[in-house]
């Protein structure tokens, strides 16, 4: 997600959980055909270091790229914009962080 409207519509409108180390919003509107536009932010505040911050992100990417078939095949004809933000002050590992992505997932479409 790049435009700042889009950004703007999701914290304002959408609707919000928690599955730890994940803070998720999202926003579902319909559409032509199934579509996910993600977010992935990681905060200065906890992580000083860009080098950690890049390496958290980075996990989240990969992590969602072989998983997005969960959120993207109940979608229908619907739009999903989706922000997954980062909010622990320790550095997980990736079998951590893809328990916690993965369920958050499963969370986000059972409440669809």
């Amino acid at each position: 997600m790049c435009s700042y409207g889009a950004i703007r519509r999701l914290f304002k409108e959408g609707q919000s959980g928690f599955v730890y180390p994940f803070r998720y919003m999202f926003y579902v509107e319909d559409a032509a055909q199934p579509e996910a536009a993600i977010l992935f932010s990681t905060p200065k505040k906890f992580h000083k270091r860009a080098n950690k911050r890049n390496t958290i992100r980075r996990r989240m990417r990969e992590i969602y790229r072989l998983n997005k078939q969960l959120l993207v095949e109940p979608l229908g004809n619907r739009r999903i914009e989706l922000a997954l933000i980062y909010s622990s002050k320790t550095l997980h590992d990736y079998k951590t962080i893809e328990h916690a992505l993965r369920k958050s997932l499963e969370q986000i479409v059972a409440s669809l």
